[in-house]
């Protein structure tokens, strides 16, 4: 499927990128599904677990359904977006030049390749989807500026910046790209010309070369 994966960050939730983030796709020319964070509603789920001792399978089917949560805050806030369930509804969506916005709990929460664990963020569910549609990029959105052309997964990973799972969800051969607040005023004419935003990333074996 020709199109590109954008996961924006729970972490804009509370930012003047986030709505800056959600024009920019709405406009996009190049197809665009965007995956969203679990953001406050997932850290209300780490806080929860805490206090109340529920199982790590619990915790991540109430992460999930945080990151639908955070879907509709988006749903609510741009135009041309319509919610996602199945790779089919993404299907109908993009060919009907529609933005889906991917609610996760349908495809993922029994998935058997997705292991019930936080090692697991919505970061590693977006490389998930990315290679279940064929995407040609994926597009991480953070509320971070700390990360480089000379970082790899590897050294992200190290620094927390990408979660434990996300080299193994990642499909090979597909172009990976980071994106912080710097890079949010310039999105909607880079994206206009079905470009992608951020800087990209190479691999772990790319960065270890």
């Amino acid at each position: 499927m020709r199109c590109a994966v954008v996961k924006l960050g729970g972490s804009t939730a509370w930012e003047a990128e986030r709505a800056i983030w959600i024009e920019a796709f709405a406009g996009s020319s190049l197809p665009l599904v965007i995956v969203p964070g679990g953001g406050p509603f997932a850290n209300n789920v780490r806080a929860l677990q805490k206090s109340m001792g529920f199982s790590e399978a619990a915790a991540h089917a109430m992460a999930i359904l945080a990151m639908d949560q955070f879907g509709h805050v988006i749903l609510d806030h741009g135009r041309n977006l319509v919610p996602a369930w199945t790779v089919e509804d993404i299907g109908n969506a993009l060919r009907k030049r529609r933005i889906p916005v991917w609610l996760p709990s349908v495809l993922t929460t029994a998935a058997p390749d997705i292991a019930a664990s936080w090692d697991v963020t919505s970061d590693s569910l977006a490389a998930w989807l990315a290679g279940r549609l064929g995407a040609q990029g994926l597009l991480l959105v953070k509320q971070s500026g700390a990360f480089s052309e000379r970082d790899d997964i590897a050294a992200l990973t190290q620094r927390g910046l990408l979660d434990p799972a996300f080299h193994m969800m990642l499909p090979a051969g597909i172009e990976f790209r980071l994106a912080g607040p710097r890079d949010a005023p310039n999105a909607a004419g880079i994206l206009s010309q079905e470009g992608l935003p951020g800087i990209r990333i190479g691999s772990v074996l790319e960065g270890a070369a």
